[in-house]
């Protein structure tokens, strides 16, 4: 419990702060990027990963404690409907989180605060999974009327 403390009140300095969230963010998007389990959500991505790199950089900076770059650039963030439009289920998270352990085990951080952020990062992921489901499974069918 008190490591968990600590972390919540340090996570954007244990990480290394801005530096070293760039550095989480390029080396998870480089991850997805080559790993052929994440194509689909590869797919979701545009082409050049520079920009995406760079706001989930800044997202993750301000979520952590640290400065609010994201905020300052983009203006507020509402992650589910950044989302809205993608059809993500529950297997589309699982090879992000998978793509996100595997992007935390390279970083020069201890296991501890490693679990730590992967759970943090389950948390929107999960909530970001459930309402694209909803959104989509309420999609409501038109249904023509019979002329014959």
């Amino acid at each position: 419990m008190q490591k968990t403390i600590e972390f919540q009140n340090n996570a954007f300095t244990l990480l290394g702060g801005i530096e070293g969230i760039r550095s989480l963010a390029d080396c998870f998007y480089d991850i997805m990027d080559s790993q052929p389990e994440a194509g689909r959500i590869r797919a979701m991505h545009p082409a050049d990963l520079g920009p995406t790199k760079e706001r989930f950089a800044f997202f993750v900076c301000g979520w952590l404690g640290g400065p609010q770059l994201y905020k300052e650039k983009y203006g507020s963030i509402d992650l589910t409907g950044l989302h809205s439009f993608l059809q993500i289920n529950g297997a589309d998270r699982d090879v992000w989180l998978l793509c996100m352990e595997k992007a935390l085990s390279r970083q020069p951080i201890e296991d501890d605060f490693k679990n730590y952020l992967v759970q943090r990062f389950r948390r929107p992921a999960e909530k970001i999974c459930n309402w694209c489901q909803q959104q989509f499974m309420q999609t409501p069918v038109t249904i023509k009327p019979d002329n014959g």
